[in-house]
């Protein structure tokens, strides 16, 4: 069995092509999703956070939203760059979330993609302190939200509040019991992921890696994931780690299908650059669902997660990404075990 939820990047576009043509349309139309995502079945609605774009910004209205309309999904994010937070407020609407959820937030976040604006997050009011880098200040504020997640008092109460306290220091409040430990590090390279298994942080591992060996990405992909799982044991956590990669991946069921992502049959790995250094890109997968089920039988990265989280066109509507997803658990996951 393998969990298998959508992730969307929420975009919208004024144009009479698209069919998510406003942020009202990204976000109504992202409740929607998870909504028939859930009744077909899937297992996660993962959104993208990005900062100054037509896309989706502010998570946790959104997965409230999502939270208080569904029952059983998990609902994520997949990332939220970090560089951009006030660790402890991300912590009060993080805990807000995970409890109108009753516990199924999956919180991805990481020291964020490259940005629409130059150091964007020196609009949010964060600067990196004298001699550190953006990254760094992106570590520092991660730090300070897992501590703060743990659910320990650390703040000295008013001898005089306004409404009586608890005893001892005062913790961040609503607390959301266990959510520390489904907090995941979007990793983009091998050593990153063996840094998220030392923190104890779950992995989230998309269709990019910033480094190149000249392997195909699914192996380059696959030896990350073995490098977090011995980093996660060697560091000696209680609990049991997760993984999830992200594919394109769209079944060819119909005529409309064909139209739309036929010409992705020739889909490969691509090579190229990102932040001043060689990126990896995985490549799509699209054929009819007997060819889907021999392609994915051989991703190696595929085969060593638990969670699969497929990119959907959100641009194309909630009716036809419903249904790609449910074309996915019905005529792909059953040939490969994952129903």
């Amino acid at each position: 069995m393998k969990k298998i939820g959508f992730l969307s990047f929420g975009h919208w576009t004024p144009s009479p092509r698209s069919g998510v043509k406003s942020a009202s349309d990204a976000l109504l139309q992202s409740i929607d999703l998870a909504v028939a995502a859930e009744e077909l079945g899937a297992d996660g609605a993962y959104f993208r956070v990005h900062h100054f774009a037509r896309q989706l910004a502010s998570p946790f209205p959104l997965l409230s939203a999502i939270g208080a309309r569904t029952s059983r999904i998990e609902i994520g994010t997949g990332v939220i760059d970090m560089r951009y937070e006030n660790p402890l407020y991300m912590a009060e609407d993080a805990g807000s979330a995970d409890l109108i959820s009753g516990g199924r937030l999956q919180l991805g976040i990481s020291r964020g993609s490259p940005e629409q604006v130059i150091r964007g997050y020196e609009y949010f009011g964060h600067r990196p302190e004298e001699g550190s880098t953006d990254a760094d200040m992106a570590r520092k504020h991660t730090a300070a939200l897992l501590e703060v997640l743990k659910g320990e008092g650390f703040a000295q109460p008013n001898p005089q509040p306004m409404f009586p306290n608890p005893p001892g220091l005062l913790r961040i409040e609503p607390h959301a019991p266990g959510l520390r430990e489904r907090i995941w590090w979007g990793a983009g390279s091998r050593s990153t992921a063996q840094w998220a298994g030392e923190q104890g942080m779950n992995l989230m591992s998309s269709t990019l890696l910033t480094e190149d060996t000249g392997v195909p990405f699914h192996q380059l992909q696959a030896e990350q994931i073995q490098l977090f799982r011995e980093a996660w044991k060697g560091a000696g956590h209680a609990h049991e780690p997760r993984v999830s990669v992200s594919r394109s991946i769209f079944p060819l069921v119909s005529e409309f299908d064909r139209q739309l992502f036929g010409r992705e049959r020739a889909s490969r790995d691509q090579v190229g650059h990102l932040d001043y250094g060689l990126a990896r890109f995985g490549k799509t997968y699209a054929a009819e669902p007997d060819e889907l089920v021999e392609e994915l039988a051989k991703d190696e990265a595929v085969a060593a997660a638990d969670t699969l989280l497929i990119t959907v066109p959100n641009q194309l509507g909630v009716d036809y990404n419903a249904q790609v997803i449910e074309n996915l658990l019905r005529y792909v996951a059953p040939g490969l075990g994952w129903r």
